[in-house]
């Protein structure tokens, strides 16, 4: 769970005279009696949005700090933790000045957010308010009360004021990405360095710390879909992580806020990414980023299948294939639930075991996409998930009862040749080929949408995959994996 600490103080000085102190990111071991010495990275201007300071404590603690936004005319300033021997996770930070006009002094907001290990979260709220905000507020008092300011031996020293070296309000910051070229194999997944613009209006910046791998994200790689991926082109449809900054007209996301996204545009697969606020979800405290980039995607998708198109109800037989994979996984759970009698296909053993765990009746392991003459067994199957694609397109058919609906969700093994209706219509069959994308289309219905999902994992409906993490260097691996038919559950990237 993440932990919370605000701190506020009145300082007895000008707005200026305090901002221009705290604007300099490597002033602190001018000012604050815990740190030892430090330096900006890379001999980086110290007010540039995206230099890493790195400095030691006095009790000998490390930590290396991002700046991530920089606003004179707000007088702002949002940094995180990059690397740390203490144990703050997740730490974003931000400080707030506003002009108290009674005296000409100044309101000082400092907060972070930040996750711990068990058992040290008293220990370390307390020290981030107590060592790190209040003892800091006591030190700058005394620093501006000696008239020190950030030339160092020089306490009367005048320093240029904010304006006369004015920021713009947010700047590019560097992320990592996993960019593809050229169409084709996983290895031409390759990571390298880019930025993620400011965000302009109704936009979002988000540093990522869990990115969702899809079935999509291979078609996209391999060129089946060209429009959707022009080259150069980052896959990933959803990610998790923390705010870093918005745009204008952006209501209900701040600074530090843990949210998700699903985006029809690809481009997941970095570190730090501008969105579009209307794809932007708040994550409930007990979704951890990592099941929300595994689940989101493939969670609303079991929902518009199990609901909006299968209307599935007790009674339901349904076929859902690749049973053990994520989607699979959560379809077998919620229809369970629902229920209906599950009937699930895997390649192996070992999947067919996960999968009936999950909530499958009845698995049938078939490594070669026979299994249309052991569903008639079992009377037929009244809907059928299909993400197989063309191989199993006659199985699929002759697995379907009479009146049946076969909604297509992928085409792992080839695109599915077209259907003829007087082939439909010999048994009544229905077809639908969704896009999840259509049924998300504004931030409401997205935000129902997940809501819906965090409603089913919580009351235990939805059952959360197993996760396979990969590191997002390592984007082509994770790829490799998905492509293998080995993978239990959901593959995710940590950024």
């Amino acid at each position: 769970m993440l932990q919370k600490v605000i701190r506020s103080t009145i300082i007895d000085a000008p707005i200026a005279r305090v901002w221009a102190v705290l604007r300099d990111f490597n002033s602190h071991d001018r000012w604050h009696d815990v740190v030892e010495q430090s330096r900006i990275e890379r001999n980086e201007q110290s007010s540039r949005v995206g230099c890493v300071r790195n400095f030691a404590l006095k009790d000998g603690n490390r930590i290396r700090e991002q700046l991530l936004a920089l606003d004179d005319v707000e007088h702002k300033s949002i940094y995180c933790i990059v690397e740390a021997t203490v144990p703050l996770q997740r730490y974003v930070a931000t400080v707030t000045l506003k002009p108290v006009t009674d005296g000409n002094r100044t309101f000082w907001h400092w907060e972070s957010t930040f996750a711990t290990p068990p058992g040290m979260e008293r220990e370390l709220r307390d020290m981030v308010a107590q060592g790190v905000y209040e003892a800091g507020f006591a030190n700058l008092r005394r620093h501006l009360r000696v008239g020190g300011d950030l030339r160092r031996g020089d306490a009367g020293g005048a320093r240029p004021s904010a304006a006369a070296t004015a920021m713009p309000r947010a700047m590019p910051l560097p992320s990592r990405r996993a960019v593809v070229r050229h169409y084709g194999g996983p290895d031409l997944l390759q990571a390298e360095d880019g930025e993620a613009p400011a965000p302009g209006p109704g936009e979002v910046r988000i540093r990522q710390r869990a990115i969702g791998i899809n079935f999509l994200d291979v078609y996209l790689r391999r060129g089946w879909i060209p429009p959707m991926l022009p080259l150069p082109g980052v896959p990933g449809m959803e990610a998790a992580g923390s705010v870093i900054d918005t745009g204008e007209g952006v209501t209900g996301f701040l600074p530090g806020d843990r949210v998700a996204y699903l985006h029809h545009v690809p481009g997941a697969y970095c570190s730090v990414r501008t969105v579009p606020a209307d794809a932007v979800v708040r994550l409930p405290a007990a979704i951890e980023d990592e099941t929300a980039a595994a689940v989101l995607l493939k969670g609303i998708t079991a929902d518009v299948l199990l609901h909006d198109l299968g209307h599935v109800r007790a009674g339901t037989k349904l076929l859902v294939h690749a049973a053990a994979g994520a989607l699979g996984l959560m379809v077998a759970s919620w229809a369970r639930r629902l229920g209906a009698t599950v009937i699930g296909t895997v390649s192996t053993e070992a999947k067919a075991r996960v999968a009936r765990e999950a909530g499958c009746d009845h698995v049938i392991v078939t490594a070669d996409y026979r299994f249309a003459d052991d569903v008639q067994r079992l009377g037929g199957a009244d809907v059928v998930i299909d993400g197989l694609g063309d191989a199993a397109r006659d199985e699929n058919y002759a697995a379907l009862a009479r009146r049946g609906h076969w909604i297509s969700v992928g085409q792992a093994t080839g695109t599915l040749q077209p259907l003829s209706p007087d082939r439909l219509v010999a048994k009544s069959i229905t077809f639908s080929r969704p896009a999840v994308f259509d049924y998300v289309a504004t931030a409401a219905q997205l935000a129902e949408r997940a809501q819906h999902v965090w409603d089913a994992i919580a009351d235990g409906r939805l059952k959360v995959p197993p996760i396979e993490r990969h590191a997002l260097d390592a984007a082509a691996d994770a790829h490799r994996r998905l492509e293998s038919r080995g993978t239990i559950g959901a593959l995710i990237l940590i950024a």
